[in-house]
């Protein structure tokens, strides 16, 4: 199946453009305000009896939401397949964006229970692989990374303001090694919330270390800076980064460029007994030792 990277891609565009309507909240009202305070509760064979027959969408997702509750959260280790109570949630969750594709709860819903099942599935198809296996078992029927990917991205898509969804998208997608998809939840994350600087950090992050961007990650850690200038934890990890980019030009004999990333480091190594400090003067005494061989 095609990665959903581009796909994600385009549902938030296409999103910020098509706001739908919002389902009502967890904290509104609303004729099933009592069953969500029992689900809220555990009470969940309570909210069922309360439920009954009734069919709208609200009505279905809280129907999957006390059967996901009778389920309990999945064994560990976690198995690829559903439980009989995760399957019947899964049916009602899926019924209720049937009836309503602009639940973005039940979209959410949807990408919750099935991660965990989905991420099992990646783990015993690579263990399948590493044995030597021909054809892995196939995952069943509903399950897998980019059902998951769907169900938040729809999430998204349905709700411009939440960010539950958008904070569950970028950990499946980081923890699955979708990290194209991560990123592209983290654009959306800082645009859903601006000016906050540790979305930015937790960005620059996930860039220095699973998005293998340590260059993006200096950029969203200056932005951080704009409203938190004395972060001294940021800085330190971009004096990291820096120094690690002159080792490597050092390494690599290109002392112009090494010299250029040690001033940068040293920038933002302000404290003289850091390990950062130590590791500039360090470098500054390679390349010390470099001039005076020339």
């Amino acid at each position: 199946m095609r990665r959903v990277a581009a796909a994600l891609g385009a549902v938030l565009v296409v999103a910020v453009g098509c706001r739908g309507p919002a389902s009502e909240g967890p904290s509104g009202g609303g004729p099933h305000a009592e069953v969500r305070a029992l689900i809220e509760q555990g009470q969940y064979d309570a909210a069922l009896a309360r439920l009954g027959d009734d069919t709208d969408a609200e009505a279905l997702y809280l129907l999957g939401r006390a059967w996901a509750g009778k389920a309990g959260p999945p064994p560990i280790p976690v198995s690829e397949a559903l439980r009989p109570e995760e399957q019947q949630a899964l049916d009602f969750f899926e019924r209720a964006v049937a009836a309503d594709p602009s639940h973005a709860e039940a979209q959410r819903a949807i990408g919750d229970l099935l991660g965990p099942h989905a991420l099992a599935g990646l783990e015993e198809h690579k263990g399948a692989r590493q044995k030597g296996a021909a054809t892995p078992a196939p995952a069943p029927v509903g399950v897998s990374v980019d059902r998951v990917m769907r169900a938040y991205g729809a999430a998204l898509q349905a709700d411009m303001d939440d960010t539950v969804a958008v904070n569950s998208l970028i950990d499946f997608a980081t923890r699955a090694g979708r990290t194209r998809d991560a990123a592209t939840g983290f654009e959306e994350l800082v645009r859903r919330d601006r000016e906050n600087p540790d979305v930015l950090v937790r960005f620059g992050d996930f860039l220095a270390g699973p998005g293998g961007d340590p260059e993006g990650a200096l950029a969203r850690y200056a932005q951080a800076l704009i409203w938190r200038a004395d972060d001294k934890a940021t800085r330190t990890k971009m004096a990291r980064i820096h120094l690690d980019a002159a080792s490597a030009h050092l390494e690599a004999r290109e002392y112009p460029a090494a010299e250029m990333r040690l001033r940068e480091g040293r920038k933002f190594a302000a404290d003289p007994a850091s390990p950062e400090a130590l590791r500039a003067r360090e470098i500054e005494s390679a390349l010390a030792e470099v001039r005076g061989r020339r």
